[in-house]
């Protein structure tokens, strides 16, 4: 979900009809009340729509964990007939496709992870905003209601109004911050340079071949 999104997810919760009502000076109050009605109806079904894509794909995670998982187990029984031929030709090819896929593994149950938190998330901004509407719709039928007195309400409340504009932005602030702390890049961890990156590459190629001999040789061993 996009910083902006929940940006405009959070002002839309942290406001209020009540608090638009006492600011109003135009000549058609529930037009704007219901405009605004409409705004949360919008986001909703932007966060709808990022919900709808999340779930996509944890689905298409979860379903190449699992083929990964039933490759590698037949990887296991083509290794075993391998050997049992004494073709450790046939065999090391195997063992490395088999430690690429213990790479992906714990990426993709990461992701899992990160993709049913998300989800909960967004179907917990839904309800939210769902909640804000109808707690709009509310505060439009009452002020309906009591339109003969709307001046005498406006004058008693429009003192108040800067204080609660205040209380909104101070609210939102707080959120920005404590949003950009907890998901900021540090600028020190930058990539490693070119040549830096060369040599990580050829020692991450020596490790796995080391990887494919030990487990070969493990193999053989039993």
């Amino acid at each position: 979900m996009s910083e902006t999104l929940r940006q405009r997810v959070s002002r839309a919760i942290a406001g209020g009809a009540h608090a638009l009502i006492d600011k109003i000076e135009d000549a058609a109050p529930v037009a704007i009340l219901e405009q605004s009605v409409r705004e949360v109806d919008a986001i909703a079904d932007e966060v709808r729509a990022e919900l709808g894509r999340t779930v996509a794909n944890r689905h298409l995670a979860q379903q190449q964990h699992l083929n990964l998982n039933k490759e590698h187990e037949q990887l296991s029984i083509s290794i075993e007939q391998a050997l049992g031929s004494n073709r450790d030709d046939l065999a090391k090819p195997a063992i490395a496709r088999q430690i690429d896929i213990e790479a992906q593994l714990p990426v993709l149950e990461s992701s899992l992870a990160e993709l049913a938190s998300q989800e909960k998330e967004l179907g917990g901004f839904v309800d939210a905003l769902m909640g804000k509407k109808r707690e709009m719709q509310k505060a439009i039928a009452e002020f309906e209601k009591s339109r003969q007195i709307t001046s005498l309400s406006l004058s008693k409340n429009g003192n108040s109004s800067s204080t609660i504009e205040s209380k909104l932005q101070s609210a939102q602030t707080a959120f920005d911050r404590t949003y950009q702390r907890q998901t900021g890049l540090d600028a020190a961890s930058q990539g490693a340079t070119l040549e830096q990156a060369a040599k990580l590459k050829e020692l991450g190629d020596l490790v796995r071949e080391n990887k494919i001999n030990e487990r070969l040789a493990a193999l053989k061993a039993k």
